[in-house]
């Protein structure tokens, strides 16, 4: 049972590799291009496209293969489109790989997710905020190797296929441990089929993650420019409050299944989302631009069990009797997340237009706290739905 918990816990960290694999060499990709900011934003676009399309067919495509052959599938896409990225010639080109890597992320994230519930439910405990951490120590660690890459003056093509290569064999080392699928003739059908769409307990659960993802989301893109602005601090110091809001995140997410074991999740999905909203408010508002870092550290440590427990509750809400199920539900939570990533940036920057940035992370805050009635909301819901014996399509 500890293989198959280390499998999944190292898959979440590949995927996190990945993403702070290419991020970080952003710049470089720009240069060799000579691409416009505005050019470049909307080639980069091309993988929030590609994670939302395959969100959306994923939670389908687990169900009839299984979380393990997924996993392997969209591991080995994410190391062959990787070194294109480097390769891209012309922008619409990079759009186009950036695409193609937004797929392969996608539908890793559902799958590994699908597969971490399953391992879940093996253990009998809530373990999924310690398998989230992964991915931020994966991120942590990879963008730390791209900074090293590009000390060392390395092109983005030469790096990145040194990362493909070290992604696919720590994939065939952790192989033998991931989950297998259930036989299909051992399923036993739900005693109530309702879609995802039409049950309020998803909607809700969606409405967490996907408020989570709107204050990472804007943590990440918007930090920066708010120190620099606002705070006016350098810009050198001011990247590193997205780093202190990560490493927190990571830290607090090691932690984050014991809370939410001890204290059940809907009280640690309140208390997070009032820990973010107040870090964000505080970042925003406060000119002291040392409690601007702290809160975005608050923020960090707030929203780190959002989206692991939301995933966590959506696989529950979809389990069926045999253990297995949960695919689609997590597929439409993750799809909704996914949104919240790709309209997050524009919005806020519409609000900062119109009014300032200050604002516009006031507005984020404020959405950060309203997990906190989503949480109790689901909850609710939830429990009408065991007490009316509905199960998942």
């Amino acid at each position: 049972m500890a293989r198959d918990r280390v499998a999944v816990f190292v898959v979440f960290g590949l995927n996190g590799a990945v993403y702070g694999t290419w991020a970080p060499r952003v710049p470089a990709l720009a240069e060799r291009l000579h691409a416009a900011p505005g050019s470049l934003g909307l080639a980069l676009l091309g993988s929030s496209i590609g994670m939302l399309v395959a969100a959306s067919m994923s939670g389908r495509l687990v169900e009839r293969f299984g979380a393990r052959a997924a996993i392997v599938a969209s591991t080995l896409l994410s190391c062959a489109v990787l070194p294109f990225i480097g390769a891209a010639g012309s922008v619409p080109t990079l759009g186009f790989v950036m695409f193609g890597l937004g797929v392969s992320v996608g539908a890793l994230d559902v799958s590994m997710n699908i597969g971490a519930v399953g391992v879940e439910r093996r253990v009998g405990h809530a373990i999924m905020p310690l398998f989230h951490a992964g991915f931020s120590f994966g991120g942590l660690i990879a963008s730390g190797a791209a900074g090293l890459a590009a000390a060392q003056h390395w092109s983005p093509l030469r790096h990145f296929l040194v990362a493909a290569a070290v992604v696919l064999v720590t994939l065939l080392l952790v192989l033998p441990g991931l989950p297998r699928a259930a036989a299909r003739a051992e399923r036993a059908p739900p005693a109530v089929r309702v879609a995802p769409i039409r049950r309020p307990v998803l909607w809700l659960l969606a409405a967490i993650a996907l408020c989570s993802a709107i204050a990472e989301g804007a943590s990440s893109d918007w930090s920066a420019l708010l120190l620099v602005t606002v705070q006016h601090i350098d810009q050198a110091a001011a990247a590193l409050a997205f780093a202190g809001f990560s490493l927190t995140m990571a830290v607090t997410r090691l932690g984050g299944a014991w809370v939410q074991n001890r204290f059940g999740p809907t009280r640690t999905l309140a208390a997070g989302a009032a820990l973010a909203g107040f870090g964000l408010v505080v970042a925003a508002v406060v000119p002291v631009a040392g409690l601007a870092f702290a809160g975005f550290g608050l923020a960090g440590a707030g929203l780190a069990a959002s989206f692991p427990i939301a995933l966590s509750l959506a696989g529950a809400a979809g389990k069926r009797d045999d253990d297995s199920g949960g695919e689609r539900e997590i597929a439409f939570v993750t799809t909704i997340a996914y949104s919240g990533f790709l309209a997050g940036p524009p919005v806020i920057g519409g609000i900062a237009q119109l009014s300032s940035l200050s604002v516009s992370f006031v507005v984020v805050g404020l959405l950060a706290a309203l997990i906190a009635p989503a949480a109790v909301g689901a909850g609710r819901a939830r429990h009408r739905e065991l007490t009316a014996g509905t199960t998942a399509a």
